[in-house]
């Protein structure tokens, strides 16, 4: 059972679709001169999604092992989307009213300083349609690469 468990592609695809991209997102930071910054591998928000490759990769999985007309493939689907969209619309207007929001926190700040406003808003929270569009491909990816090796 332990076994079947730590061999399921369907979950182990998800997963390692997940750590590819919060390694990505960790080196794109690195790369445009932001620091070497670990929080970044397990923070939500930033280029790639990781949450759109891990339903991706979960979708693609079930595609090939029970097929695209299974009840399994379908719920699949059904939860990627919704991830993704939250991702990219509600997620998204989250990060972009924090950015505002703490503007206007600055700007009390400067004022009178005010207990509960000592810790800023996180506005790194959802994912452009692009960083989801590059986050599912990952996912596919990945599981395209665990499906062939479990061919063999």
């Amino acid at each position: 059972m332990i076994r079947d468990f730590f061999t399921n592609v369907a979950l182990l695809a998800p997963a390692s679709a997940w750590a590819i991209a919060q390694i990505t997102k960790t080196i794109i930071v690195l790369v445009r001169g932001k620091g070497l910054h670990p929080r970044y591998l397990f923070t939500s928000g930033g280029m790639p999604s990781a949450h759109s490759a891990a339903v991706a990769a979960l979708a693609t999985c079930l595609a090939f092992i029970s097929g695209t007309g299974s009840a399994a493939f379908a719920i699949s689907v059904v939860l990627a989307l919704i991830v993704m969209y939250d991702a990219t619309d509600v997620r998204h207007s989250v990060g972009r009213q924090s950015v505002i929001i703490n503007r206007i926190v600055e700007e009390i700040k400067l004022r009178r300083p005010m207990a509960e406003l000592r810790k800023p808003l996180r506005e790194l929270i959802g994912h452009t349609p692009f960083q989801v569009f590059t986050g599912a491909a990952i996912g596919v990816a990945v599981s395209l690469v665990w499906l062939l090796i479990e061919s063999l």
